[in-house]
């Protein structure tokens, strides 16, 4: 990448703007499940069903303009990738979900958020790609800050070990899903991902929701509220952000920078939970934005 051409560094200007707006939005997406009135998979299905329809206006407005830049997608092979987008996030979502049941939400958060390594281990495997010094600092640090931001909540105890295990594997699924997400980018829109990825994942939800034995059905404005939020802003706003993102910068950088969202989600959870954020967390918080400046520096 060119970093001295204006036009290069106005996309990645842009890129960075799109990735952090959509960390951030992204980490309201605890709250909203934290205070659904449904269980946490029928919580994830609603997230993604709901958002389905803004998705498909946007399809639909993008195909009428025309995107030169883009192609639709053609035949099995496309919708084949598309919906392999949206399997890996459906899995994300489901064994997250599962994981927090079965251990601490601290351990699964924590182990959640070990994607980046995942991403530039997947990357260097599948597609060769390498990696600076700078850059696996900086994600080191990012990594170490995650620890001790949750350090205090952390657990280990052997009957969590399933528990801890799907958190690591949905490590696994987010990676997987940002690997996918970033290799689409460069033939097919934001738009055309996020709805076809969509439509997967949420047939993916709905018969895993119904296996878990979670209610479905809502029964209040409040409840709706909630999800309408979620879906909104969380995943048709905050996921639609990323995916545009992937498009401009790194994989393996936006992993890393998308450690901003537990950071947001400590201080959204003080501001609008009253759960205290204390000196360790503070500490972690700093030592997480210090490894992503650091990760930035050494992207290429």
């Amino acid at each position: 990448m060119n970093n001295n051409n204006p036009s290069t560094r106005d996309v990645t200007r842009w890129g960075l703007i799109a990735l952090f707006s959509g960390a951030v939005a992204i980490a309201f997406a605890p709250i909203f499940v934290r205070l659904s009135e449904i269980g946490p998979v029928a919580t994830a299905f609603y997230r993604i069903a709901l958002a389905l329809p803004a998705l498909l206006l946007w399809l639909v407005m993008e195909n009428r303009s025309g995107d030169p830049e883009h192609r639709q997608p053609q035949g099995w092979s496309d919708y084949w990738r598309l919906g392999l987008a949206g399997l890996f996030f459906a899995a994300d979502l489901a064994v997250w979900h599962w994981s927090i049941v079965l251990t601490s939400v601290a351990n699964a958060t924590l182990l959640a958020n070990a994607a980046p390594v995942f991403v530039t281990l997947g990357g260097w495997l599948i597609w060769g790609r390498r990696f600076s010094r700078t850059f696996l600092i900086g994600m080191t640090t990012a990594l170490l800050g995650m620890s001790v931001l949750m350090s205090e909540s952390f657990t280990i105890s052997m009957e969590q070990l399933g528990g801890d295990g799907l958190g690591l594997l949905t490590a696994v699924f987010y990676a997987s899903y940002i690997l996918s997400v970033g290799h689409l980018r460069s033939e097919f829109s934001t738009a055309t991902i996020m709805t076809w990825s969509g439509v997967v994942s949420a047939v993916v939800l709905l018969p895993v929701a119904l296996l878990s034995g979670e209610e479905l059905l809502v029964t209040s404005a409040y409840g709706w509220a909630i999800l309408l939020g979620l879906a909104l802003l969380s995943h048709a706003g905050g996921q639609s952000l990323i995916a545009y993102a992937l498009a401009h910068l790194p994989a393996a950088f936006s992993s890393v920078g998308l450690l901003l969202q537990p950071v947001t989600a400590a201080l959204l959870a003080w501001l609008l939970l009253g759960e205290p954020v204390s000196v360790w967390q503070a500490a972690g918080g700093i030592v997480i934005l210090y490894g992503i400046f650091l990760a930035r520096r050494g992207s290429r």
